[in-house]
C-alpha cells in the first residue's frame, strides 16, 4: 500500500511539473538556494564561535574536501546531463521518424479506406453471431440503407435463386445468388471467407460480391440460343430424314420400275424413254445424296472410319466405275499409283472414294476432248499421299478458283446453265478433306484444263507393311514400243520406265511402222484409239519384230473383234497388275486374255438363293409391286403386308402353321405399327417361344446413323437402302440361302 501511495505521489508531482513548469522551477531553485545558504551560514557561524576550536589548517582541509566533493558532484551531474541530452536527441529523431511514419500510415489508411468505400464491389463483414460490423458504400447503396442503420444488425438480402457453390483450396466459398433489391432483382457473385482483423479477436466472415447481372443474363441468353439452335438442328435433321424418306420412296418405284421395264421387250423408242426415266431418277438420287451429305457435315455429324484398305484397288475401281461415262463422251480415263506407296493404308475409304469420284466425275462433266487422269503419289510430308485429278477440260478462271469451293457456287452462270449441278460437290469434298486432316488445292488455266490436288495423311497399315500389290516385271534394258496418243499413254510410259524399260512413245502410225525394223522389240503396245485399221495393220507389220504384241482397247467389251496378229489385249482403263502380268510372259507362252478377269466361279456347295418364302411389309403400293416383281423374278415366294399389324399377324400365322418365313423385309415407316415396333414384337415372341429366329432386313429410305442403330437395337439383321439395288438384294438373299451372316 505504501509503495502504491508513493507511486501515486510521484505521478502527481510529475504531472504538476508538466502542467506548471515555472512554479516547479521556482520551488526547485528556492530549495537549492535555501540548502546552500543554510549550510554555508552554519559552517561560517560555527567556525567563528569561541568554543569551536578553530584551526585554520583543518578548516582549509575541510573546505577543500567539500569543494572537491562539490566539484565531483557537478562533474557527475554534467556528464549525466550530457548523456540525458544525447538520449533526448535520439528520442527526438526517433520521434520525428515515428511521426512521419504515422502520417504515411494515416495517408495509406485514408487511401485504402477511400478505395474500400468507393469500389463497385459489395463488401460486408459479419461477426460470429452474424451481425454486420462493417459495410461499404456499394453494399449500403444496394441495400438502400445507411451504414449506421446496418451495423449491428443481421440484415441480408432475400434470395430468389441460388446458384452452384464451390470452395477453393484456401477455404474461400464461391457462389452466385439472385437477390431482391430496391433496384430490382440482381445476380451477385459472392466470395466469402473468414478474416481476423485484430489479434486476439474472433475471426469475422468477409463477403465480397460483384454484380454480374448483365453477364449472367448474356450467358443465359446464349445458352437459350444454343439450345434453340440445337433443337432447330435436330429438327432440320429429322426434316431432311423425313424428306429423304418421302422422296426416296417414289424414287424407289421410278428407278426400280424403269429397270423392270427395260428388261421387257420394247421398241427402240420405248427403250429410249425408259432409259431416260431411269437416268433422271438416278440423277435425282445423286442430288439427294449431296444434300444429305452437306447436312451431315454442317451439323458436325460426319464420322470418319479408320480401317485398312488397298489403295491401288480403290483407285482402279474408281476409274473403272467412271470409264463408261468417259467412253460415252469419247474421253480417256486413266489412273497411276506410284509404286513407292504402301499397299494398304489406314483411313476412311468410303469418304475418300466419295471425294475422288466427285472430282473425277466433275472432270469428265467439264471435259469435251482429251481425258481425265487420276495420279496418286507420295506427298510432301511423311505419311501424306497426294491424289491428283487432272483433266483437259474448260478450265477455271482465276477469280472463280476460290468461289467454287463455296456452297451452291459454280465457276459462272454460263457453266451452271450449260452443265447443271447444285454447286455442292466441291464444298462437300473440301469439308471432308479438311475433316480428314488434309487439304485440297487447284491449278487451272481457262481452256487448258484443271488439276485438283488432294493431300491427305494416310498411315500405312501394319498388316500390309512391306507387301507389294503385284510382282513388278524386270524390264531393264528391254525396248518397248508404245503406239498411242492421249492422257493414258503418258501414264503407261511412266510406269514402264519405272520398271526399267526403254520406252519409245509414238502417236503416228507411219512413224511407228518406220521404227519397227530398227530393233527387236520386247513388246509392241498399240492403242486401238489411233484407228482400228491402223492398229490391225501395225499388228501385221510388228509380227516379226516383237516377241509379244498387245493392243489396248477403248471398249470394255471382250467380244470386239481384232486382228489375229495380236497375241492378246488389255482393256482400258488399264490395270497395272494386268500390264505387269502380260509383260512378264515368256515368248513361247500364249498370252491369255487378262482383263477384265472372268468372274470367279462359285465355290462348290454354295446354295443359290432360290425358292425362299419372304414376307414384305410395305405400305406403298408401287414399292410393294416392285418388290413382288423383283423377288418373283429371282424365284422366291412373296407375301405382301400393307402395314406393321398385318405383317405381325402374317408372321404369327405362318409360325403357328409350321411354315415360318425364311426372311422378312420390313419397311421402317408404316401406318398403325411401324417396322421397329413390329420387329420388337416378333423378337419378343421368338424369345418367349424359343422358336426359329427369322432374319429381318429393314427397308428404309433414312440414311441417318441413329436410324440404323434403331434397326439393330430392335433386333434386325441388316438393312436395305431405298432405292433398292437389285444386285445388293440378290446378294443378301444369296447369303441368306447359304446360311451365312447377312451383310448388306
Amino acid at each position: 500500500m505504501a509503495m502504491d501511495r508513493t507511486f501515486r505521489i510521484k505521478v502527481r508531482m510529475r504531472r504538476f511539473r508538466r502542467q506548471h513548469p515555472r512554479i516547479a522551477f521556482a520551488i526547485r531553485s528556492f530549495m537549492i538556494f535555501s540548502a546552500t545558504f543554510g549550510g554555508a551560514y552554519g559552517f561560517v557561524s560555527g567556525s567563528r564561535s569561541e568554543n569551536s576550536g578553530y584551526d585554520p589548517n583543518t578548516f582549509a582541509v575541510g573546505a577543500s574536501f567539500l569543494f572537491a566533493l562539490a566539484c565531483l558532484g557537478l562533474a557527475t551531474l554534467s556528464m549525466r546531463l550530457r548523456f540525458v541530452n544525447k538520449r533526448m536527441r535520439k528520442l527526438a529523431a526517433h520521434n520525428e521518424t515515428l511521426i512521419d511514419r504515422n502520417w504515411e500510415l494515416k495517408e495509406a489508411e485514408e487511401r485504402a479506406r477511400s478505395l474500400f468505400e468507393q469500389q463497385g464491389d459489395l463488401i460486408v463483414l459479419r461477426d460470429h453471431q452474424g451481425r454486420i460490423s462493417f459495410a461499404n458504400d456499394a453494399y449500403c447503396a444496394l441495400a438502400g440503407q445507411g451504414r449506421n442503420a446496418l451495423v449491428g444488425t443481421r440484415f441480408d438480402f432475400d434470395v430468389l435463386e441460388q446458384g452452384d457453390s464451390a470452395r477453393e483450396s484456401n477455404g474461400t466459398r464461391i457462389h452466385d445468388q439472385r437477390i431482391t433489391t430496391p433496384h430490382g432483382a440482381r445476380w451477385i457473385a459472392w466470395r466469402e471467407g473468414y478474416v481476423r482483423l485484430d489479434a486476439g479477436q474472433p475471426a469475422e466472415l468477409q463477403s465480397v460480391g460483384r454484380d454480374v447481372t448483365d453477364r449472367t443474363e448474356t450467358e443465359r441468353a446464349l445458352s437459350d440460343a444454343r439450345d434453340q439452335a440445337d433443337a432447330a438442328n435436330r429438327a432440320k435433321s429429322r426434316f431432311l430424314a423425313m424428306a429423304s424418306h418421302e422422296i426416296r420412296t417414289p424414287l424407289n418405284g421410278m428407278i426400280g420400275m424403269g429397270g423392270l421395264l427395260l428388261d421387257t421387250t420394247l421398241t427402240p423408242e420405248q427403250t429410249t424413254y425408259a432409259r431416260a426415266v431411269k437416268t433422271s431418277g438416278e440423277a435425282l438420287m445423286a442430288l439427294i445424296e449431296e444434300l444429305l451429305d452437306y447436312s451431315k457435315i454442317e451439323a458436325g455429324k460426319l464420322d470418319l472410319d479408320q480401317r485398312p484398305f488397298a489403295l491401288s484397288t480403290m483407285i482402279e475401281e474408281i476409274t473403272e466405275l467412271l470409264a463408261p461415262r468417259a467412253q460415252a463422251k469419247t474421253l480417256e480415263i486413266a489412273a497411276y499409283v506410284d509404286e513407292r506407296l504402301p499397299l494398304e493404308v489406314v483411313g476412311d475409304a468410303a469418304r475418300l472414294r466419295q471425294v475422288l469420284l466427285n472430282l473425277a466425275g466433275n472432270a469428265i462433266k467439264f471435259t469435251a476432248t482429251g481425258g481425265v487422269a487420276l495420279i496418286v503419289e507420295p506427298g510432301i510430308w511423311p505419311n501424306e499421299i497426294s491424289f491428283l485429278v487432272r483433266d483437259t477440260g474448260i478450265g477455271i478462271a482465276p477469280e472463280a478458283r476460290t468461289r467454287i469451293f463455296r456452297e451452291f457456287e459454280q465457276a459462272d452462270e454460263r457453266v451452271a446453265r450449260t452443265y447443271g449441278g447444285t454447286g455442292l460437290g466441291l464444298a462437300i469434298s473440301e469439308r471432308i478433306v479438311k475433316r480428314m486432316g488434309g487439304r485440297i488445292t487447284l491449278e487451272s488455266e481457262p481452256g487448258k484444263g484443271s488439276t485438283f490436288d488432294v493431300a491427305i495423311p494416310l498411315a500405312p497399315s501394319q498388316s500390309g507393311a512391306g507387301q507389294t500389290a503385284f510382282p513388278s516385271p524386270d524390264l531393264t534394258g528391254k525396248s518397248i514400243l508404245l503406239i498411242a496418243d492421249g492422257i493414258e499413254a503418258s501414264l503407261i510410259a511412266r510406269r514402264l520406265e519405272r520398271w526399267g524399260g526403254q520406252i519409245c512413245l509414238v502417236s503416228d502410225g507411219a512413224v511407228a511402222e518406220a521404227l519397227l525394223p530398227e530393233r527387236s522389240w520386247h513388246a509392241v503396245l498399240v492403242d486401238r484409239a489411233i484407228g482400228a485399221a491402223i492398229a490391225d495393220h501395225l499388228g501385221e507389220v510388228a509380227r516379226k519384230h516383237a516377241t509379244q504384241r498387245l493392243v489396248l482397247l477403248t471398249s470394255s467389251s471382250r467380244h470386239e473383234k481384232f486382228s489375229a496378229s495380236f497375241t492378246g489385249f488389255l482393256i482400258k482403263p488399264l490395270r497395272a497388275a494386268s500390264l505387269a502380268a502380260r509383260l512378264a510372259l515368256t515368248p513361247e507362252v500364249a498370252s491369255p486374255e487378262l482383263a477384265p478377269e472372268p468372274p470367279a466361279a462359285s465355290p462348290a456347295g454354295v446354295v443359290t438363293a432360290k425358292g425362299l418364302s419372304i414376307l414384305v411389309a410395305e405400305d406403298n403400293e408401287i414399292n410393294a409391286l416392285l418388290m413382288r416383281s423383283l423377288l418373283t423374278k429371282l424365284g422366291h415366294r412373296v407375301v405382301i403386308a400393307v402395314h406393321g399389324e398385318a405383317a405381325l399377324e402374317s408372321w404369327l400365322a405362318a409360325s403357328s402353321a409350321g411354315t415360318p418365313y425364311d426372311l422378312v423385309l420390313m419397311d421402317i415407316q408404316m401406318p398403325q405399327l411401324d417396322g421397329i415396333e413390329a420387329t420388337k414384337r416378333i423378337r419378343t415372341h421368338e424369345a418367349a417361344k424359343g422358336g426359329h429366329h427369322t432374319p429381318i432386313l429393314a427397308l428404309t429410305a433414312n440414311t441417318l446413323v441413329e436410324d440404323r442403330y434403331a434397326c439393330f437395337e430392335a433386333g434386325m439383321n441388316g438393312f436395305l437402302i431405298k432405292p433398292l439395288d437389285r444386285d445388293k438384294l440378290d446378294e443378301a438373299l444369296a447369303g441368306l440361302a447359304a446360311a451365312r451372316h447377312l451383310a448388306v
